[in-house]
């Protein structure tokens, strides 16, 4: 049931004519009209408002109809006398907010749409409606503002569309008053972020001015067609169109012969370019919020963003007088694309879902079409086709990257195969960006960068569409490899089974050196990822990988070599080193490349004494082994181990804390006397233990002091041979730890006794020296 009657026609002429009026009694009878007006429903408002526009009898519910009066008198008296509408307008923007999701929403834009018809008010309203937000900055007020904005350009989605005829016959007028809008939108998107994990993400105000400036932007693309209508707002010149003047003042309109800026013909026709740095602006603000969470949209937008830069970057410097020409292709250029782009940006559209499977097909066909057709030719139809996909896929990151998981999945599930054999070939692009596209959508498919860690190990069934593409673009060495390279190592990185990482290392026995040399910087790339990852690859992925590289230090090709050698240390020694040791020993080109690997497990593993024993112990293994080749006895079996041992100065050079190494080292000595490989090791690295040779003697001392002394009994003893074969091993351990201290003391350096001052050395006699000196000054 409608609201009781604002007013009577009578009273409201009285209203009007008698002076003076309080403002409180409008003020009142204002609100009420409008309330009565914006709680009607939408079909009841528009009919009452069809009979007083009409002047038929007044409707039954005559509340609504002389509210209506009342509403058209203020609005008509506001114009004649230069006044503010905000008191009218501010209930209007709120009541778009009020019912923003509601079923019977719809009336502030149909109250708008009348006064839209009637062209004395047309401009002043439409004027005061895209400048209020500059006098109010209430974020409530601009969350409905922008939502307002919205919808009156997006009329054409209302349902309430065949009632919008004033919207409709002045669109392109009212589009370059609400275009002013623009700059204004973008400061507000400036300031509605908030940083979340180190990341920006939007407030509920930001993402309705990014939609609302998205949606007016797209609309202006429209403005070539829109400017060969005549313009209905301006009686005067048709060359010229009334722009709005933000004034200090309260909402005063100033006359257009006076100090109104006119907005020229030039950028009238340019409307969109016009606004170039804001656009640049709001794709930057959009790329930051979808870091987090949209990887692949985000992908897009860095896209766009360079593609906007560039065009202002060549198009920006041309004058419009002088250029008119190259300025309009790049006007053209703009328009052209950005009213695909800006479907495809919005945060919020509940249109989306109903065409998005639609605009895949084109974009997918338009590649397609490219491929097929513009691959050959001039360099001219060559530069248009490439583009032109490029265009297209910059479509197609956008929109793949605003849908949802399981939109996703279901998506790829349907054309899952399609998409790869439409976007592998582009691969062989030579053009970056298109490849960056490609590579991001298969990343998208097979590696899921933005579900966690668990849900990225999951079974892919995608991932298995999409890999046996991608694993047959290693077989050639061009910029197709490359660009999959990483892809197929992270794949292999997060996958639960090894069959990717199986189907790799198969081609790194394969006869195609190219295939070898591909498949060789994915396991490089493997390496990489999993020295950073918390999920390693399993235990027979490593060993599987490691014997496979061991066999590449003997491949033909030198840089197979040389790559193999230098990735072995990046995979846990113990796997390998036995193998790798007897490798220096082999006859052919795997000596050098063993060597190498040695040389780059012991310096990266440097402070790790279990690495160096095990070096120690294979090659006493090695030494003693039946199958080691010997040609002329002890000599030639020194020479053998001495091969391995040279390389150790090169460890030895590398190792900056002795501390944890010196003890063990020493521990070693005394406790495996049957092993005289670690007496060479030590011999090797003595060089380096000059200035560490205070810490050397003091572990030698802790073992002395722990030794068993010689007496007569066991030398006499040991000269009658008078012991059991137990009671003898145990006096040949005895008479090595005698002897072991003086051994290592002979492998130290010379120049390491020059130090009188050291404390563990000649502690004794640097003291008494000391003493002597001072006693002889005394005196």
């Amino acid at each position: 049931m409608e609201k009781a009657s604002v007013v009577s026609s009578g009273e409201n002429e009285l209203l009007w004519k008698s002076e003076p009026q309080t403002e409180s009694i409008i003020s009142v009878t204002l609100s009420r009209a409008v309330t009565s007006l914006l709680t009607a429903r939408p079909n009841k408002l528009h009919d009452s408002i069809s009979r007083l526009s009409s002047s038929h009898s007044p409707s039954p519910t005559a509340s609504l109809h002389d509210s209506l009066r009342f509403f058209h008198t203020y609005v008509t008296d506001a114009v004649n006398h230069n006044r503010s509408f905000d008191q009218l307008l501010l209930p209007i923007i709120h009541s778009s907010l009020k019912c923003k999701d509601s079923k019977h929403s719809g009336q502030a834009i149909i109250l708008l749409n009348w006064l839209f018809q009637d062209e004395l008010l047309f401009i002043p309203v439409a004027e005061a409606l895209a400048s209020i937000i500059t006098r109010n900055h209430d974020r409530y007020l601009s969350f409905g503002w922008c939502l307002l904005l919205r919808s009156i350009v997006d009329y054409e989605s209302s349902v309430h569309q065949s009632l919008l005829s004033g919207i409709r016959d002045r669109y392109s007028d009212l589009l370059k008053i609400l275009s002013t809008c623009l700059h204004d939108l973008a400061e507000i998107v400036s300031k509605e972020s908030t940083l979340q994990d180190g990341f920006e993400l939007p407030s509920r105000l930001g993402v309705s001015a990014a939609d609302c400036f998205l949606t007016i932007s797209g609309a202006l693309t429209k403005a070539a067609k829109l400017q060969d209508k005549k313009s209905k707002f301006n009686t005067k010149a048709k060359d010229q169109a009334i722009t709005y003047v933000q004034s200090p003042t309260i909402d005063k309109k100033v006359k257009s012969d006076s100090k109104s800026l006119l907005m020229s013909k030039f950028e009238r026709d340019y409307t969109l370019w016009h606004h170039l740095d804001d656009l640049i602006f709001l794709v930057q603000r959009l790329l930051s919020w979808s870091k987090k969470s949209r990887f692949l949209h985000a992908k897009g937008l860095e896209q766009v963003l360079k593609w906007l830069e560039e065009i202002k970057n060549h198009y920006g410097s041309f004058q419009p007088e002088a250029d008119s020409n190259a300025f309009k292709t790049g006007d053209l250029l703009l328009s052209s694309c950005w009213k695909h782009y800006y479907l495809l940006l919005h945060l919020e559209d509940p249109k989306f879902s109903q065409h998005y499977k639609e605009l895949m097909d084109q974009y997918l066909s338009g590649i397609q079409y490219y491929l097929d057709n513009h691959a050959s030719g001039s360099a001219d139809n060559k530069d248009s086709g490439l583009e032109t996909t490029k265009f297209f896929l910059n479509c197609l990151c956008l929109l793949l990257g605003r849908l949802d998981s399981k939109r996703f999945e279901s998506t790829m599930s349907e054309i899952g195969m399609k998409i790869s054999r439409i976007l592998v070939p582009q691969l062989n692009c030579t053009d970056e960006d298109v490849v960056v596209g490609v590579v991001s959508i298969f990343k998208a498919i097979i590696l899921k960068p933005n579900h966690s860690q668990e849900d990225s190990l999951v079974n892919n069934r995608q991932a298995n569409i999409v890999i046996p593409f991608l694993l047959h673009l290693l077989d050639e060495q061009d910029g197709t490899s490359r660009a999959v390279v990483m892809l197929i190592a992270e794949y292999c990185s997060i996958s639960k089974d090894d069959m990717c990482l199986v189907e790799v290392l198969k081609r790194l026995a394969s006869e195609n050196v190219s295939q070898r040399r591909n498949a060789m910087d994915v396991i490089s790339e493997i390496l990489h990822i999993s020295s950073e990852s918390k999920q390693p690859l399993p235990y027979s992925a490593w060993q599987e990988t490691a014997n496979t590289l061991l066999e590449r230090l003997g491949d033909n090709d030198i840089r197979i070599r040389e790559q193999a050698s230098k990735l072995l240390p990046k995979i846990d020694p113990s796997l390998y080193l036995p193998a790798l040791v007897r490798l220096v020993y082999s006859p052919d080109e795997n000596q050098s490349s063993a060597s190498d690997a040695i040389v780059g497990v012991l310096k990266r593993h440097n402070q790790n004494i279990e690495i160096i024993f095990l070096v120690v112990d294979c090659l006493n293994n090695i030494s003693q082994s039946l199958d080691l080749p010997q040609s002329a006895g002890d000599k030639e079996s020194k020479l053998d181990i001495a091969r391995v041992l040279k390389l150790v100065p090169e460890w030895s050079k590398s190792v900056q804390d002795w501390n944890n190494l010196i003890g063990p080292l020493i521990d070693k000595m005394f406790t495996d006397p049957s092993n005289p490989v670690i007496v060479k090791f030590f011999s090797y690295i003595s060089e380096d233990l000059t200035n560490v040779v205070d810490l050397v003697l003091h572990h030698v001392l802790l073992h002395v002091r722990e030794q068993k002394e010689i007496d007569e009994s066991f030398l006499a003893r040991w000269e009658c041979r008078s012991y059991s074969s137990d009671e003898y091993e145990e006096m040949q351990r005895t008479l090595f730890e005698h002897l072991c201290p003086l051994l290592i003391i002979k492998m130290l350096p010379m120049k390491t006794f020059d130090n009188l001052n050291s404390s563990v050395m000649y502690g004794h006699l640097s003291q008494n020296k000391t003493h002597g000196t001072i006693m002889t000054l005394s005196l």
